[in-house]
């Protein structure tokens, strides 16, 4: 199946479901992107995976990527810089997920130092024939959609998206996401939205919006505004797994549902219990943990005992105590 084939079959999932989990490093791991996919989410992402990591055969890595039972499929972000670590990760992977693999992403917007120093993730945007060529091997191996992540440009100034765009399609590339912020801007100021349209206008194969998507109302607006023809929704999750079926809701000439402090403590739960079942450190739920306590009666005092917690015990026994709290507040 061919890059024009392969973004049709990507714009069915779209218009289906548009509104999509991110990739996001330390957050998307499958107890979170249960969450999501129990509250709308038809499509998730794995954390970003090193290429150079599978390459040495890092159990840790491969635990990056691996869908739980529960997940019906799994896109799967790879980052690096060297095209012959890309093709080998994309063909164990494949051997590995078998039909669970839904595509393959390339980043090409990550801004980290640690990342960029190496020449990957957003650097790539610096280096145009690399990037494609990446795009290359990874098409070469694919038997699933291979698309890439990018933002406006890597510096300030100049923007490349749009024709960097247009380079990958042609190297086979079966969608474009792009994030409407430069690199050097990390996650500061405001995304520009217009790149989306730009980035369109250069491309055939569906765009991918992505940027500043913090509720509901932000995911419709941009699918309705914007030529993207689906949306990335990342830092809008934290504590709002119900994001993904509101703004399908909204879409649809609906409205977003209220999510009391007893529905947010019951999902709170339901995501301790997911973390606990598929075997992670308890630890990782300090931060998630912090992001449903968002707004409650004495908030701050609860989130500094959330990150001393070590145990799922220790996690439970701060839920019960809250809704103690929220209870004798609330009369």
């Amino acid at each position: 199946m061919g890059a024009p084939e392969m973004s049709s079959l990507l714009r069915e999932r779209f218009q289906e479901q548009p509104f999509m989990l991110a990739p996001m490093a330390g957050v998307t791991d499958p107890a979170y992107r249960i969450m999501c996919r129990r509250h709308g989410a038809r499509s998730a992402y794995s954390e970003m995976v090193s290429v150079a990591g599978l390459a040495f055969a890092s159990e840790r890595t491969w635990e990056l990527l691996l869908p739980a039972e529960e997940e019906p499929d799994l896109s799967v972000q790879l980052f690096g810089s060297k095209p012959e670590q890309f093709s080998a990760a994309v063909a164990s992977i494949q051997e590995r997920l078998g039909a669970k693999l839904a595509l393959i992403d390339i980043n090409m917007a990550c801004p980290a130092r640690k990342v960029i120093t190496k020449g990957e993730g957003s650097a790539l945007m610096e280096a145009p024939e690399l990037a494609a060529e990446i795009v290359r091997a990874c098409v070469r191996e694919a038997e699933v959609p291979v698309t890439v992540k990018m933002r406006r440009s890597f510096r300030s100034g100049a923007e490349v998206a749009p024709e960097l765009a247009a380079r990958l399609e042609q190297a086979g590339a079966a969608a474009i996401a792009v994030h409407g912020r430069t690199a050097s801007q990390l996650y500061a100021g405001t995304a520009d939205w217009g790149v989306i349209d730009r980035v369109a206008s250069r491309v055939s194969a569906p765009v991918i919006g992505s940027g500043d998507v913090f509720t509901p109302e932000a995911a419709s607006r941009m699918l309705a505004d914007t030529a993207a023809e689906a949306v990335f929704i990342a830092r809008g999750s934290y504590g709002n797994p119900w994001i993904f079926e509101d703004a399908c809701a909204i879409t649809a000439g609906g409205g977003a549902a209220a999510h009391g402090w007893a529905e947010r403590l019951d999902a709170l739960a339901e995501h301790l219990d997911l973390l606990r079942a598929i075997g992670a450190h308890m630890r990782r739920a300090r931060t998630f943990a912090t992001w449903y306590l968002k707004g409650m009666p004495h908030a701050a005092g609860w989130r500094g005992r959330a990150v001393r917690c070590e145990t799922y015990e220790d996690f439970t026994e701060l839920v019960r105590g809250i809704r103690a709290d929220v209870e004798s507040v609330e009369g």
